[in-house]
């Protein structure tokens, strides 16, 4: 697309085309170009002459075909924009046709485009219409002869005109300039990616075309703050890596089009002469994209130990909360972290003794309580200040915890020494708080017995 030749075209419109020498230079000062081998009937002569024009020592572009060429003795104004000859508004696309090709070609070194560019100016705004004819012997409404004009070219110029023709269909504006974010979450300090694109008016992508940007709430890879990216060869959007520094990561970007109306200068002191365009106009376009960031997630790793034997505890339930110890907890999404009854989630130790609970929100205070003591461990389980273990979950990280259970108390055995300095065996006594039935037939029948005798014993005495 030659896109730095598009910027310099700035170098013939401005201030200097506002004011007029002091000294005069010679009138219709021919550029680049290329003159027909005929002139048009009743045409003025130099007519003849396709190309551009030295007006104060910069190259120009004139329409209202057949009146005298620029004279830079003669100051020139901008006006509104270009009208045809016969003094009606140009057809869209035939404007945005004007302005592509002036911001395109107007700086040409060739003198086949130049000819080329000044043979579809004069086509597209001094046709046939109403009082400009081909007739008129006032060349203020002498229409543009274009097929007498493509008969007396040089062939290589006619092939130019169908080359610039289809580019400026191909190529027009209003171009549309576009910045998207990634659709996916943003990780802050997480690269994603971003892209701009510059949209033709027929729905294609422009071709190597340059877009800077700026960026808020992020920095490209290396640490700056812009740029300047390019569309790919074929039209493709190009793409920016850029790593979020905060919650709001944004990008600005800037491209330019043409305009899609040209814009015309007229001669101050006269009526008699030429308009000139220049470059079309540039048209500055610019588009944003902002997308939400959030820190990294973090998990948490509860581990449940014997508070004597150090080893894990399986199967104990703990209920994950925030610092309250009664509400939910928050996943990355910001969502609560509740179970199937939309309470907080309940989580059981596994083999390990271990549970982790990942994908949840940073920063935050996380803790896991207790629900209900595991098996051996009831007796200093208080359900009103049940166990808990809490922390600050920072991005990216793993949160450890650890969650200490005592043991029950162990029953103690009764003794009974027998022997003496502790060097006799010792026996154990068992003690049982109910009598079975054989024992109670037992201890009754050794009474009966025991009576028996006594009253024996007496009987013998008498």
């Amino acid at each position: 697309m030659g896109w730095k030749r598009l910027a310099a075209v700035a170098v013939v419109s401005g201030l200097a085309l506002l004011t007029a020498p002091t000294t005069a230079t010679a009138v219709g000062v021919k550029g680049i170009g290329h003159n027909a081998s005929g002139l048009q009937p009743n045409a003025t002569p130099g007519s003849e002459w396709h190309g551009s024009y030295v007006w104060q020592n910069k190259h120009v572009w004139c329409v209202q075909y057949a009146l005298p060429a620029p004279d830079s003795n003669v100051g020139y104004k901008e006006g509104d924009e270009l009208l045809t000859k016969a003094g009606k508004k140009l057809p869209s696309d035939v404007a945005a046709n004007i302005s592509y090709l002036l911001l395109r070609y107007s700086t040409t070194k060739s003198a086949e485009e130049a000819a080329a560019l000044a043979h579809l100016l004069h086509t597209w705004t001094s046709p046939v219409d109403g009082n400009v004819n081909l007739g008129a012997t006032d060349p203020k409404y002498l229409a543009y002869d274009s097929a007498f004009y493509a008969s007396k070219l040089p062939p290589a110029v006619m092939d130019t005109v169908a080359r610039l023709k289809a580019d400026a269909e191909a190529n027009r504006g209003p171009w549309t300039l576009s910045a998207t974010a990634p659709k996916e979450p943003l990780i802050i300090g997480t690269e994603s990616s971003w892209t701009v694109s510059l949209v033709k008016a027929n729905g294609q992508g422009v071709p190597s075309a340059p877009i800077d940007f700026t960026l808020t709430d992020a920095t490209l890879v290396d640490g700056s703050v812009g740029g300047k990216a390019t569309t790919g060869a074929d039209g493709s959007p190009a793409t920016i890596k850029i790593l979020p520094t905060g919650p709001k990561p944004s990008i600005a970007a800037n491209a330019d089009s043409p305009a899609d109306k040209p814009v015309v200068h007229q001669p101050i002191s006269t009526d008699n002469m030429q308009r000139m365009v220049t470059t079309g106009g540039e048209k500055k376009l610019s588009a944003n994209a902002t997308g939400q960031a959030k820190t990294a997630p973090g998990k948490v790793k509860i581990t449940k130990i014997d508070s004597e034997t150090k080893k894990a505890i399986a199967g104990v339930a703990l209920r994950v909360t925030s610092k309250d110890q009664t509400k939910p907890a928050l996943k990355q999404d910001d969502t609560e972290l509740v179970g199937t009854d939309g309470k907080p989630l309940v989580l059981q130790t596994g083999a390990d003794g271990t549970v982790e609970v990942p994908d949840l929100r940073t920063p935050q205070e996380i803790c896991l309580v207790e629900v209900a003591a595991p098996k051996g461990y009831e007796e200093f389980f208080d359900p009103k200040a049940p166990p808990a273990s809490c922390g600050t979950l920072a991005a990216g990280q793993t949160l450890a915890l650890e969650l200490v259970n005592k043991p029950n108390k162990p029953v103690v055995p009764s003794t009974i020494p027998a022997g003496q300095d502790g060097k006799t065996p010792v026996a154990t006594a068992s003690f049982e708080t109910q009598l079975r039935p054989g024992v109670m037939l037992a201890v009754g029948g050794l009474v009966l017995l025991g009576a028996a005798l006594a009253g024996f014993l007496v009987w013998r005495r008498q």
